[in-house]
């Protein structure tokens, strides 16, 4: 159980550093990604450092914004 919450942590850790270095690329801020999809800037914040989990709809806005396929943004092996 303690395993399967590790993994999960670590999954989404290095999602959230994903997303941080596209969007960083595209120079978007969290505040400009989170207006344009509708949610708040620390949810953003939350997301980038693992602490969310976001759901796929979310995913896909974030994708769309940031110009890259879902698959690629969460390529991380």
């Amino acid at each position: 159980m303690e395993q399967d919450f590790i993994e999960k942590n670590k999954y989404l850790k290095l999602l959230g550093e994903r997303i941080r270095q596209f969007r960083q690329a595209k120079g978007i801020s969290q505040e400009e990604l989170a207006f344009k999809i509708n949610s708040a800037r620390n949810f953003i914040g939350c997301i980038e450092r693992g602490e969310k989990a976001p759901s796929i709809y979310i995913l896909y806005k974030i994708s769309t914004i940031l110009g890259v396929s879902i698959e690629n943004l969460t390529k991380i092996f």
